[in-house]
């Protein structure tokens, strides 16, 4: 049997939950780094104190949590079906003329920064009495501050174990996590009156711009998946960065700088594609779908963003077939 584990990045499950998890965001390193090393969980207790008054007024906005975990154990769930469906209609069934060998499939869930945390994870997979792990990462595009840090946390939490782990790295321009955002797009653009000019704006969670001068992929990922979409449906495109926290230099432009920027060019219709995220959370739910909406409103732009990936079939399949490439990679079928 093969363990695979979804890694992603949690989110609060109760509004009490908030500040702690703002301090384990703010406590690692591989995200921000506040001061010398020895400053970094003290800094980051400060900031978690100032701030979680004002992040728990947002999320008591979208229903008083993340429904981040909701969304990814849903993921988990269609995925396992998905995997072992395909294993049970013939060891044939992923891989034309290929026998995959015998291996049913368990899919798990490790968060970086709130409950279940990746050890949580690992012990489950141990537990079940299985040695061979895929980790990927639900972030297409590779960042330190993502793939990177929840890779690393996963490193230390099977060191010493008995447990093979194999990792996906990247998967920004997959053909079937393509199609399915175009999918989610054409849905967007139909959403609109015929006739209406409708430019897309993909945004992206942003990063410190030091991360991309010190060799960082995550821009040129996130570019690398535009070209792939562009190749498949042609769109007056723009790109911005959103939800950046901190006193250093982000990637720029900023979703609100953007939308200022079209509406000063005449723009009044506006599909926003939240491009890094694959799932509904607050940089969906408020930033995307509250803040951004109501600040178009004042600028004269109708703003409207694409359906989440969530457990649409597409992303599913897409899933499903990078966690069998993984497996193949990892020799680990026939």
């Amino acid at each position: 049997m093969i363990g695979i584990l979804l890694l992603n990045l949690g989110g609060p499950d109760s509004l009490e939950a908030v500040r702690p998890f703002l301090y384990n965001l703010f406590s690692d390193r591989e995200i921000i780094r506040l001061g010398p090393s020895f400053m970094q969980k003290p800094l980051a207790w400060l900031i978690s104190t100032l701030r979680h008054g004002k992040t728990e007024s947002f999320y008591s906005l979208i229903g008083g949590k993340s429904p981040i975990l909701d969304i990814t154990a849903a993921q988990a769930k269609a995925l396992e079906e998905l995997l072992n469906r395909k294993y049970d209609e013939g060891q044939k069934a992923w891989v034309k003329g290929q026998e995959t060998g015998g291996n049913e499939f368990r899919v798990f869930v490790g968060m970086r920064y709130w409950y279940p945390f990746t050890e949580e994870a690992v012990a489950g997979i141990s537990a079940a009495n299985i040695t061979k792990i895929v980790a990927i990462g639900l972030y297409p595009h590779y960042s330190v501050a993502t793939t990177g840090s929840s890779l690393s946390s996963l490193q230390k939490a099977v060191a010493g174990l008995p447990l093979e782990v194999h990792s996906v790295q990247s998967w920004y321009d997959h053909p079937l996590y393509i199609d399915a955002l175009v999918e989610k797009i054409k849905n967007g653009l139909a959403s609109f009156k015929s006739g209406e000019a409708v430019p897309v704006l993909f945004s992206a969670h942003s990063l410190p711009q030091k991360f991309i001068e010190d060799g960082d992929p995550y821009v040129d990922h996130i570019q690398g998946t535009i070209r792939a979409v562009l190749q498949k449906i042609p769109l007056q495109h723009h790109l911005s960065y959103q939800s950046k926290s901190g006193p250093v230099a982000w990637l720029e432009p900023s979703t609100e700088e953007m939308i200022e920027r079209l509406a000063k060019e005449g723009v009044r219709n506006l599909l926003v594609v939240p491009i890094s995220f694959v799932s509904d959370h607050i940089e969906t739910l408020y930033e995307i779908d509250i803040l951004y909406k109501r600040m178009a409103e004042e600028h004269g732009i109708e703003l409207r963003r694409i359906e989440s990936l969530n457990t649409t079939p597409l992303f599913i399949e897409a899933l499903a077939d990078i966690a069998l490439k993984a497996t193949r990679e990892a020799g680990w079928t026939a």
